[in-house]
């Protein structure tokens, strides 16, 4: 197995009982999204831990070959023509190997939520989709499903039952809604199960998205304890 990638942790203040692996976007970092922990309000008896992954630092095509934090290359701003399957299949073997190390310290998969935003997101739908364990919760956020003529074949019957937490900025000039709307629906033809909001923001998050997500991951704990 090769090594971890690196992370930034949040550790519970009371024991450790359930894991959040949340993935940042393009060119941020594992810091990006770790001042919304205290934000989502998760009761502490419920011992979640978060892991903020950093991503590898890679030459991105679409931004002149420039160095940066992402979890796959990208290569054109047309989205149905800009994946690099590699990188994302690379990626998703890696944020698995952090799910396995989770298992390895005693926090079965079924207390482990999947999250992640933009190019994060794409990987948590795309590793979640595939998984062969069952996961407390999956979160997309502001993202989009990457491979879609795959799915149907590459698909795990593990989490077609766990709820997809997708939020998206109404106005994302980035990943456009209606790229949002077209994973989601792709997913439910693939029989997953699909929470969808959208918020008037662009390619964000924001107050009431961040409170949604903390009624959403404490309803997922606690429905698995």
């Amino acid at each position: 197995m090769s090594e971890l990638l690196p992370c930034v942790t949040v550790e519970p203040s009371s024991a450790h009982q359930a894991t959040v692996i949340w993935l940042h976007g393009l060119g941020a970092d594992g810091h990006d999204f770790e001042p919304i922990v205290p934000e989502l309000k998760l009761p502490e008896e419920l011992g979640v831990k978060f892991i903020f992954p950093h991503a590898p630092v890679i030459p991105v095509t679409i931004n002149g070959g420039y160095q940066m934090r992402a979890w796959y290359d990208i290569r054109n701003a047309d989205l149905s023509q800009r994946e690099d399957e590699a990188g994302v299949r690379q990626s998703g073997e890696q944020v698995e190997q952090l799910i396995r190390h989770e298992i390895e310290q005693g926090i079965a998969t079924d207390r482990i939520i999947l999250a992640g935003f933009s190019q994060g997101g794409a990987i948590a739908l795309h590793l979640a989709t595939r998984l062969n364990h069952k996961l407390a919760g999956i979160v997309a956020l502001s993202t989009y499903l990457t491979i879609p003529d795959k799915l149907a074949d590459e698909k795990s019957d593990s989490n077609l039952n766990t709820p997809i937490f997708m939020a998206h900025g109404q106005q994302d000039p980035v990943v456009p809604i209606q790229r949002g709307q077209y994973s989601a629906k792709v997913l439910e033809e693939n029989g997953f199960t699909v929470q969808w909001s959208d918020f008037p923001m662009q390619h964000a998050v924001c107050l009431e998205e961040i409170q949604a997500l903390g009624s959403y991951m404490q309803e997922r704990f606690t429905e698995q304890s």
